[in-house]
Formats: C-alpha cells, sequence, structure tokens
C-alpha cells in the first residue's frame, strides 16, 4: 500500500459520508523480515507483509472506531472498507454523546518516506553468524519498512514511511548464564555488530569464572544503558503523563510538588525527531519536534493527548501520555573509562522484572540476571549472582549519579504483538555511587 493507493481509497470513503458526519482514515503498513536462529544457526526464517485500515467515525459528540486488514486487492480492499463503515453508521447511534470527544479540525498535510538502504536480511545475518562463530548465538532479527497514514473528511493528508533493523540476541555459556546484547538502528554497519560481539567474548571469559558472593546493602555500581532503559521505562509508567499529574497518581509528584530532586546532569526529550515514529496522532494534530520532560534535574512539559487537553484546556502534544522516542542527554564519562571510574562494584548489563515497590517514592524493584560481573580495581574480576534491588529514583538518578557516559545506545522496542514498534529509546550508561541490594 503506497500513500497514493491509500489516500485514493479514503477518497472513496468520503464520497459515501452524509453531511453531518466526519471520518478520519488511518493505516499501519508492514513489510517485515524475521529470522529467528540459535546455537549460531538459522531456524526459522519468514516475512510479513500487512495493511491494517482503521476508521474513525463522528457525528455531533458521538464517535466510534472499527479496524480491518486489506487483502491489497484493488477490488476487495475499497468493499471490504465501504463494508466497515456501515457498520460503523449503524453503531454510531447507540453509543452515548463523548464528553471529550476532540480532534484537529484544521487541514494538514505531511510525508516522510525512508531514504537509508538496509542489507538484505539474508546478508546481515550470514554477517551475524560469521562473527559470531564459536558462540552460542539465540536470537532475531527483524528488519524492514513501516509506513503510517492518516486522511480525514475535513482535509488532513498524512504519511509517514521508516525503515529499521533490529537485532536482539544472547549469547549462552551454560546453564542461565548467558550475555544477553542487540543492535538497532536505520544505517547497518557490520564494524559495529563485530564491536559488540567482541565484547561478549571479553565477558564470557569472566563468566566462565566462579562467581563471586555480593552480600546484600548499598554498592557502587555502573547501569549499562540496557538497565537504564529499565529503569526509565517504570518511570513512563505514569511519571509524564498530563492525566496521572492532574489526578495525582504519578511516580513524580514530589518532584512537581519540590519537594524531590533529579540530578542536574538528567534530562530527558521526548524527540519526536528521531523519525521512526510518525509525526501526527489519530485525531490530525501535528506533534512537536521536541518535549523537554525533565530539564536539568527539574519538571519539564508533561505529555498530553487529545482527550486530556479536552478535559484540561491543554494543547496536545502527544499521541498517548507515555515517551516513545525517549532521549536522556549524555554525560562526560567516556566508555574507556567507565571500570576505572567505577573502581571496584557491580557492573550490571540488564535489569529485568522490575515493578513499583513504593509509587509515591519514584521507589522500584527489580532483578539483576544477564551480564553482571564484580569489578575490582577497574577490571571485571568475575560473575556476580542474581541480586534483587530496592531504591528510588531519586537517589539512582539525582543524589547517587556521579556520571552518564558520553555515548549513548539507540535501542529499539522488539515488541512485534501488533507489528513491529516504532518505540525507540537513545540512553547513556549511569555511574551511581550506591545501589541498594534487598536479597
Amino acid at each position: 500500500m503506497t500513500a497514493d493507493a491509500f489516500f485514493a481509497l479514503a477518497e472513496r470513503l468520503f464520497a459515501r459520508l452524509h453531511a453531518d458526519e466526519v471520518l478520519f482514515v488511518s493505516i499501519g503498513v508492514e513489510r517485515s523480515d524475521f529470522v529467528r536462529f540459535n546455537q549460531a544457526r538459522i531456524r526459522q526464517a519468514g516475512a510479513v507483509q500487512t495493511a491494517d485500515l482503521g476508521l474513525t467515525l463522528i457525528k455531533g459528540q458521538r464517535q466510534v472506531d472499527g479496524d480491518c486488514v486489506l487483502a491489497g486487492d484493488a477490488d476487495a480492499d475499497p468493499a471490504l472498507a465501504l463494508d466497515l463503515l456501515g457498520r460503523l453508521r449503524e453503531r454510531i447511534g447507540h453509543v452515548p454523546d463523548d464528553p471529550y470527544l476532540h480532534f484537529s479540525t484544521e487541514p494538514a498535510r505531511s510525508e516522510r518516506q525512508p531514504t537509508t538502504t538496509l542489507p538484505d536480511s539474508a546478508e546481515a545475518v550470514a554477517t551475524l553468524l560469521e562473527l559470531g562463530k564459536g558462540l552460542d548465538l539465540v536470537g532475531i532479527w527483524a528488519a524492514g519498512d513501516l509506513a503510517d497514514g492518516l486522511a480525514s473528511s475535513i482535509g488532513h493528508r498524512h504519511w509517514h514511511g521508516s525503515r529499521s533493523f533490529n537485532l536482539d540476541w544472547s549469547c549462552f555459556l551454560d546453564q542461565d548464564r548467558a550475555l544477553k546484547a542487540s543492535y538497532a538502528g536505520t544505517e547497518w554497519d557490520p564494524h559495529r555488530l563485530d564491536d559488540r560481539l567482541e565484547e561478549q567474548r571479553r565477558q564470557l571469559d569472566v563468566l566462565v569464572r566462579p562467581a563471586r558472593p555480593v552480600e546484600p546493602g548499598r554498592m557502587r555500581a555502573y547501569l549499562a544503558p540496557a538497565a537504564v532503559e529499565e529503569l526509565l521505562d517504570m518511570l513512563a509508567w505514569g511519571g509524564f503523563g498530563q492525566r496521572d499529574h492532574q489526578t495525582r497518581q504519578s511516580p513524580l509528584m514530589l518532584l512537581a510538588e519540590g519537594k524531590r530532586q533529579l540530578s542536574p546532569t538528567v534530562t530527558l526529550i521526548e524527540d519526536n525527531r528521531r523519525g521512526l515514529g510518525p509525526g501526527f496522532t489519530g485525531e490530525g494534530f501535528s506533534l512537536p519536534d521536541q518535549v523537554p520532560l525533565i530539564e536539568q534535574g527539574r519538571p519539564g512539559t508533561l505529555l498530553t493527548d487529545a482527550r486530556s487537553a479536552k478535559e484540561y484546556g491543554i494543547p496536545v502534544n502527544a499521541a498517548a501520555e507515555y515517551p516513545s522516542t525517549l532521549s536522556m542527554a549524555p554525560g562526560d564519562l567516556a566508555d574507556d573509562a567507565i571500570l576505572q571510574r567505577l573502581d571496584t562494584g557491580l557492573y550490571i548489563g540488564n535489569l529485568w522484572y522490575c515493578n513499583w515497590s513504593d509509587r509515591n517514592a519514584c521507589r522500584i524493584t527489580g532483578m539483576t540476571r544477564f551480564g553482571t560481573f564484580w569489578v575490582d580495581n577497574g577490571t571485571l574480576a568475575a560473575p556476580a549472582p542474581v541480586m534483587r534491588f530496592d531504591d528510588s529514583l531519586y537517589h539512582l538518578l539525582g543524589d547517587r549519579l556521579e556520571a552518564l557516559t558520553q555515548h549513548r545506545e539507540l535501542r529499539l522496542s522488539a515488541e512485534t504483538y501488533d507489528g513491529r514498534s516504532t518505540d525507540s529509546t537513545l540512553l547513556p550508561g549511569a555511574l551511581v555511587s550506591e545501589i541498594n541490594l534487598a536479597l
């Protein structure tokens, strides 16, 4: 489904509208390759090509929506769409008025087409398996084109295309001893993949050693970008939404009230310029290039979707009230100085099973697992056992945060349940003076 074909289909639907009806038509298109592998061998390979059409019919203060999967047939697809429109028209008289119905009444246009070129999936996976010879590699390659379109009877015409890859894998040693890594982006560079695998080989040499016992208590630690992502995923759960703050359910209420603070080195931005996800909402509102969520440790701007905007009288700046393109400002810690600055403590590659232990205090609990090592005098000395941590982000990103790395890692969501996700983060690693290990 191309942009022209989508807009032509939308026009056929608009021609069938009654005078008092408004229609928003959206589409999500995916053409992706998926390759699963284990023991450094390809186990399953396939491709997905889908086009999901969504309709939102509005009449007065009522709205109904529905969707269907297009067949890719020039005759069948209009029939499917018109049938869906008819069923929505039957339903709309039976739904109540929506007091928070809110959509853009100003026509707008935008178009973005992908400009990067990805390698053939067979070539990329062959490169991985060649570079990873001798390793027990288990993982998945997902790559291809994604597109989102929006058209309305008001005059909106938006099309956003992106092209990306996501290579997510683990290297197993034995039993539950393994290292996890990923490499994702819009521009493929086999040298960067080689660097990741070489780093894993160095860590595997340490992982074979007997684990060093670690007692519960506070421990100096370095959190790799993947571990920082787990913490910020929790913070995104109500931390930046307009409705969560208005109803006082946000874990950052103490920050908003000036009772607690984060480190001045912490700046978080919803960066829509990254270009993986669309720059418009399903209601036709255009998104700003950036939304500063935390500015040098202080509260910034909240994410406000269309319904909250109507309820609280605030402009729309988000499709949903959680970050989908989060960026964290870098610091001054060079990658080759991480272990020296850590000196003695824990190198934490990943965190797992995180949840709130005290939401009001922004306190999170979770587990270390893959890629956690004991560092002794600036050297990876031994693997560390699985530990539970329980600590507040007001500490980990506040008074105990010593440094953030200069290098930031682009991490793409590996979610594929309703198609490949366009969510992404761009994050540094974090050196903290202490993390509280509960057991």
